[in-house]
């Protein structure tokens, strides 16, 4: 019990992702945002973020097999294009989060432009539950149903439905870039057999498939002192960052002896070396977002038992009403496929993508086919420096983009 309380804590701690460097201004900015929260979003991804500096971008939208309408983004092509058809990209966010959260550098520091510039064609996902992607074909976000769902369906329905627009609109295979949450049901989805015949190759930067050494001392004293409050936030069908459910949680946690809340992002995700204060800030002004809290219970599960499985309904008889069987199937990651070429990167200060866990999949990928697999460890990264590191061009876009080229 201890260890599944200790990992939803975590994960509530990463709802809090937003790097506050005092308790004060947690308080203050989680106030704000939950009184930004009762607006609907005014303006898209491309307006906010793309079209201002000269590039093409267009909103469409996507209908998962089970109805959720997704917002996606099209950048084209570079500011100098020359014309030709371009390779296209598809780039997916992690947990919390959405596809804003790759745009918050420079362009000339953030990956959607810098692959666009370098002659590709991206595509920007937004997962069900974020704030563009909170639509259904017959339910309201209000509506508990519409939460329904943990990573599985992730696996099962958003990721495939945009796989096919993006292969449709385009008629070639697709790359992908996926991060934290992005890597696991990229990875969950391919040991499914699902996008096998639509993905040309992958780039998975700080992968999570195994979490079983996440660490963090913040997970632990929560397990112990906040039980009444877990429980509260488990009766939530929507888990939403900017609620006043998980603010109560977060400030109680800080106040708790022996908690340091003065750089809440350092604590759950490591130290991270590159962060600007003004990309910090802006991703304040953007994020967290919400999620289904059945989607932080599977992955608190997948913490707990240190495999990666379907969600477990936590009763026998439900188990064997949707699996057939009492315990819930296994991903098994050794089906995909070994010729399908893949880049990993990982950081040696990531407490979310532990060393450790990064091993235990390159272990199972260590049949890959020759050539197949690239593998790049950056010592003083960690979570968050992937994708709003400064220095994240030269030390991983540039390699990333040279591997995507090496594919065409």
């Amino acid at each position: 019990m201890a260890a599944t309380l200790a990992s939803v804590c975590l994960l509530v701690l990463v709802a809090a992702l937003a790097p506050h460097r005092a308790y004060a201004s947690i308080r203050s900015s989680l106030g704000q945002k939950r009184a930004a929260a009762a607006a609907a979003p005014s303006v898209g991804i491309c307006a906010s973020s793309v079209l201002v500096y000269g590039y093409q971008c267009q909103e469409l939208q996507v209908t998962t097999q089970d109805g959720y309408i997704l917002s996606l983004q099209r950048i084209p092509e570079g500011r100098h294009s020359n014309g030709t058809k371009k390779p296209p990209v598809l780039i997916q966010h992690g947990v919390l989060v959405d596809g804003v959260t790759w745009l918050l550098n420079s362009p000339d520091r953030n990956l959607p432009l810098i692959l666009a510039d370098n002659g590709f064609d991206v595509w920007i996902a937004n997962t069900r539950g974020t704030r563009f992607s909170r639509r259904h074909t017959s339910m309201d976000p209000s509506d508990p149903k519409f939460w329904n769902w943990s990573w599985d369906e992730l696996v099962a329905f958003d990721l495939p439905a945009v796989f096919d627009f993006v292969y449709s609109k385009t008629g070639q295979k697709v790359n992908y870039v996926g991060h934290s949450l992005g890597t696991l049901f990229a990875l969950a989805s391919l040991s499914d057999g699902k996008l096998v015949d639509q993905m040309k190759s992958a780039a998975l930067l700080s992968p999570i498939a195994y979490l079983s050494h996440m660490n963090t001392a913040l997970g632990v004293a929560a397990a112990k002192a906040f039980v009444g409050e877990i429980t509260t936030l488990l009766g939530l069908a929507e888990f939403n960052p900017k609620g006043e459910p998980v603010a109560q949680f977060l400030n109680a946690l800080c106040a708790y002896p022996g908690v340091d809340c003065y750089d809440l992002l350092e604590a759950v995700t490591g130290k991270n070396c590159c962060l600007n204060s003004s990309t910090v800030d802006l991703f304040l002004k953007n994020e967290p977002q919400s999620t289904s809290t059945r989607n932080m219970v599977h992955l608190a599960q997948t913490v707990r038992d240190g495999v990666l499985a379907k969600y477990n309904y936590g009763r026998l008889d439900f188990n064997l009403m949707h699996y057939g069987k009492f315990s819930p199937p296994i991903y098994n990651l050794s089906n995909i496929p070994h010729n399908l070429p893949l880049f990993l990167s990982y950081g040696g200060r990531d407490s979310l993508s532990d060393i450790r866990d990064v091993e235990l999949l390159l272990d199972i990928l260590k049949l890959h086919d020759v050539g197949k697999l690239t593998v790049q460890y950056i010592k003083d990264y960690a979570h968050a420096d992937f994708i709003m590191g400064l220095n994240a061009k030269d030390i991983v876009y540039n390699q990333v983009t040279a591997f995507f080229q090496q594919q065409q």
